[in-house]
């Protein structure tokens, strides 16, 4: 298929969690051939059961046949060599762990392995496009592909224009973002972007009417949703994002920012060092 110009025929998603998972089965049921990688084989065994269970729950709720189903599942390859997952591709979305470590060493290997042409994209909810861009040579062709969570089913994709990203390669990826049937929204290389830069600071301030014994999870959550119109609580928000994830977040937020609004909770973080992570673990605020 071509965009603008850009052909992308086979595209690599770099990570096999509840992200990852749910982009890699995006672009195959937007007709795309996958490569889905990780590091371990456990992982990437999980992120494909992740696929082939919310594939089983729409053919049984009649959204697509089980034909449908099984050629989307035959898009998917999965491996954990990322020198072939990405040796023929021209996209990469990357969606490993919220750290600026790990992404700018993804992005040096992905820099290497990849063909020149490739436009490499990060799932990044937070950091800076610009640094993560800068430890390859085609800075001009990193971007920020924001996909929110569970990517099957929201809509939105920010589209996040680094330093020296090129208006070409942005205008490509909102195409492609189009062609996964979503809708992109472009946006500056600022923390948090827009998305988030509004939504976890409430969540962290959720949690601090919580710490500070104001009321009960419960309770903040009903308030929330009812006053205004919002599908989930702050706090279940915060479950279903991962508290770890959150705090990442907050204080990429505190750092680049230098403001004490973005200071994480107390409570936050103390969850996150006894492993509460939210529904990935089982508890977070609430249990699983």
């Amino acid at each position: 298929m071509k965009f603008l110009g850009f052909e992308v025929r086979r595209v690599c998603v770099v990570g096999a969690g509840v992200m990852g998972s749910g982009i890699a089965q995006v672009c195959a049921q937007a007709g795309f051939s996958v490569n889905m990688y990780d590091i371990r084989q456990e992982f990437v065994e999980k992120g494909l059961n992740n696929i082939k269970g919310n594939l089983k729950r729409s053919v049984e709720k009649g959204r697509i046949s089980q034909e449908e189903a099984d050629k989307i599942l035959g898009r998917i390859t999965t491996t954990i060599d990322l020198k072939e997952a990405v040796r023929e591709v021209d996209f990469v979305i990357e969606a490993a762990p919220e750290n600026m470590e790990i992404k700018k060493q993804v992005f040096k290997d992905l820099d290497g392995f990849s063909p020149k042409h490739a436009i490499l994209a990060s799932n990044t909810s937070s950091l800076s496009i610009t640094e993560i861009a800068s430890v390859t040579g085609r800075p001009d062709k990193v971007v920020g592909m924001h996909f929110f969570n569970p990517a099957p089913v929201m809509k939105l994709v920010e589209v996040v224009k680094g330093q020296l990203t090129s208006q070409e390669t942005v205008n490509i990826v909102k195409d492609l973002a189009k062609r996964l049937g979503k809708t992109p929204v472009e946006c500056k290389d600022s923390p948090g972007f827009i998305a988030n830069r509004i939504c976890v600071p409430m969540i962290n301030e959720a949690i601090m009417v919580l710490q500070e014994g104001v009321a009960s999870k419960e309770d903040i959550d009903l308030a929330v949703k009812l006053g205004y119109n919002h599908p989930m609580g702050p706090l279940e928000l915060a479950d279903l994002i991962g508290l770890d994830t959150l705090l990442a977040i907050m204080e990429t937020y505190y750092k680049e920012f230098n403001d004490p609004k973005y200071k994480p909770a107390l409570l936050l973080k103390q969850m996150v060092r006894a492993g509460l992570l939210g529904r990935k673990t089982g508890k977070g605020f609430y249990q699983y």
